[in-house]
């Protein structure tokens, strides 16, 4: 946790879009990176340009943020994120909700594309995140603390208040979209889960697995920013599904979901204040 460095990025963006505080961000997952250049005046800012943000290096994930005001309050908008799997320490998957908290930013929507091991989930369906459970043995607070951040102990209780699911409910609901809710399993990957793993995961309380998104939970609640998580279900995990899993299929339901996913966080971005 690199205190000096998280404020050096977020000074830098400040200059770059022109916004010294943004309030709201958005870390979008697979399928979805272009949405937040078509926000009205969004202007990018691409990773590359900001020391200590690690570059994605999965397909179908950007490398860019994007900086706009939808609403009343100006956004940033992560297109693309990275992963433990991809190699890279726990301080760099944080890193950019780490520089959107010093950024002012209040709340933190994390946004993936997960597999449905709960009963009743099908390929399609968007699901708030009630809860998550960490079946990966890694977490970003490991190491020593620095109080700058947030304290050495965090609890974890109320990682996703139930108020703010509760406005994206409705604000789904008003636009025609069901919003389901449900509990997220990290598995660290890049190996889809196993039957027996999924299976697993469902007798612990899963209703859904993946392999991203808690860290970067964990580190935003660290800091004291409110958390919201939008799963949509993009395959049948394994066991379930009757067909092998592939990372194609993820990216070809992301793409046929991405006009009511996107409603739901229009209406989410012109609403929080």
């Amino acid at each position: 946790m690199n205190y000096d460095a998280i404020g050096a990025a977020a000074a830098l963006i400040a200059r770059k879009t022109g916004r010294p505080q943004h309030r709201v961000a958005v870390v979008l997952g697979s399928g979805l990176a272009g949405y937040a250049a078509s926000l009205q005046g969004a202007v990018e800012v691409p990773y590359a340009d900001i020391p200590g943000f690690p570059l994605p290096r999965v397909e179908g994930h950007g490398g860019s943020l994007f900086s706009a005001q939808p609403g009343k309050v100006p956004v940033l908008c992560y297109s693309g994120r990275v992963h433990a799997y991809e190699g890279w320490e726990m301080d760099d998957i944080v890193f950019g909700v780490r520089t959107a908290v010093a950024s002012g930013c209040h709340t933190i929507i994390l946004t993936n594309a997960a597999g449905g091991a709960g009963n009743g989930l099908r390929p399609g369906d968007l699901v708030l995140l009630k809860d998550h459970i960490n079946l990966a043995s890694r977490n970003p607070l490991v190491g020593a603390n620095d109080d700058r951040l947030g304290p050495r102990f965090l609890d974890m209780t109320d990682t996703y208040p139930r108020d703010l699911r509760a406005k994206a409910k409705q604000i789904a609901a008003d636009a025609g979209v069901e919003l389901k809710e449900g509990v997220y399993a990290w598995f660290l990957g890049p190996t889809f889960e196993t039957p027996a793993e999924v299976r697993m995961a469902g007798r612990l309380g899963a209703d859904l697995v993946g392999m991203s998104t808690v860290p970067e939970a964990i580190a935003a609640r660290h800091m004291g920013a409110k958390v919201l998580g939008i799963s949509l279900v993009a395959n049948l995990a394994a066991g379930i599904s009757p067909v092998p899993i592939s990372h194609e299929e993820v990216q070809e339901t992301a793409v046929a979901a991405h006009d009511r996913f996107t409603a739901v966080i229009d209406g989410l971005l012109k609403t929080l204040e």
